[in-house]
């Protein structure tokens, strides 16, 4: 039987499918039965500052709505104050304690103060790791990519110094050259690159004329630019690499090691198919390695990274060229007429 044990962070997980950050966290109940389907770690749901300060305000306004409306009571309320992170840290050291597999935390904070007090409160819950979950978007033209950069690689290396758990670095694709970013947060210490984040994105109703966010799910082939630069990364970060976004099944799961990566991370797939889902991806996995005589995944690990074939165009934009040049293969699928 095939030995399907990897590392992420350097933590030694069972095999490599690992839940990625998502509410499905809230529902221990639910949560138990992906650990009994064989989940290998799961990431506890990311602990925004930004969602943290918001919620502050709404309890401000919900609190004050009433104030003055008598003469006699400036205040109708006893004086209460926001939790804070208090209430996601109670409940991720909670989960901790109840399963039996290493548990990830996640965090995007915005001030140097924050990023450094949340993290040492989630070390203090008895995670296995920390992630880093650098989420930016751009709302302005002054802010320039090389100052973002530099900021979060600065505050990787200072939390790095102040927690004693391994840190790894979530980030998107839509840096200039992510490449170039990876191999700086590697050279700062990060243990792991997880590879890429899934922004929701807002949609518009063309009949109330208004902005809504849709929770989309990740769709089939959504992991192709995560394949792409985790067979670029491999052999080139001394870091474990993650591969997240749009992986459904254990073929996909498959491919992601082929490529490079250690481990997966996976939520819409369990969210569209249940926990049982996460077991058919273990057996897949285990009953292609004994097809093809790999006893451990190290055995195919990076097998078909660019470090590793011979083909020298196969991650190059020559592919891409290629294809447009001899089209009618898209034109047998897709027909004009």
């Amino acid at each position: 039987m095939a030995d399907l044990r990897t590392t992420f962070m350097g933590v030694e997980l069972k095999n490599p499918i690992i839940l990625g950050a998502s509410s499905l966290v809230d529902d221990l109940n639910a949560i138990k039965k992906i650990e009994r389907a064989g989940i290998a770690a799961i990431v506890y749901r990311s602990l925004f500052e930004e969602q943290i300060n918001l919620e502050k305000i709404q309890l401000g306004e919900m609190l004050g709505e009433y104030n003055d409306r008598n003469a006699e009571m400036g205040n109708i309320f006893p004086e209460i104050n926001h939790c804070g992170a208090g209430e996601h840290i109670y409940n991720l050291e909670k989960l901790v304690k109840s399963v039996n597999i290493p548990v990830f935390a996640s965090l995007n904070a915005l001030t140097d103060q924050t990023w450094e007090d949340y993290a040492v409160q989630l070390e203090h819950t008895g995670i296995a790791g920390l992630e880093l979950n650098f989420y930016d978007v751009p709302t302005d033209a002054e802010n320039d990519s090389t100052k973002i950069e530099a900021n979060q690689i600065r505050i990787l290396k200072k939390l790095k110094k102040l927690v004693k758990v391994p840190i790894s670095v979530k980030l998107s694709p839509f840096y200039t050259n992510p490449l170039h970013f990876i191999a700086q947060a590697d050279k700062g210490g990060a243990k792991g690159i997880v590879i890429f984040n899934r922004f929701f994105q807002p949609e518009i109703n063309i009949e109330e004329e208004e902005f809504f966010f849709p929770f989309d799910l990740t769709h089939d082939k959504d992991y192709q630019i995560t394949l792409r630069f985790a067979g670029l990364l491999y052999g080139n970060i001394t870091g474990d690499i993650c591969a997240s976004r749009g992986i459904s099944d254990g073929k996909d799961v498959i491919k992601m090691l082929l490529a490079g990566a250690n481990a997966v991370q996976v939520v819409s797939a369990v969210y569209k198919n249940k926990a049982t889902h996460i077991t058919a991806m273990i057996e897949t996995l285990e009953g292609w390695m004994d097809a093809k005589g790999y006893k451990t995944i190290d055995g195919f690990k990076g097998k078909l990274s660019m470090k590793m074939i011979k083909d020298p165009y196969a991650y190059r934009r020559a592919q891409y060229v290629d294809i447009l040049m001899k089209p009618t293969g898209i034109f047998k699928k897709y027909p004009m007429v």
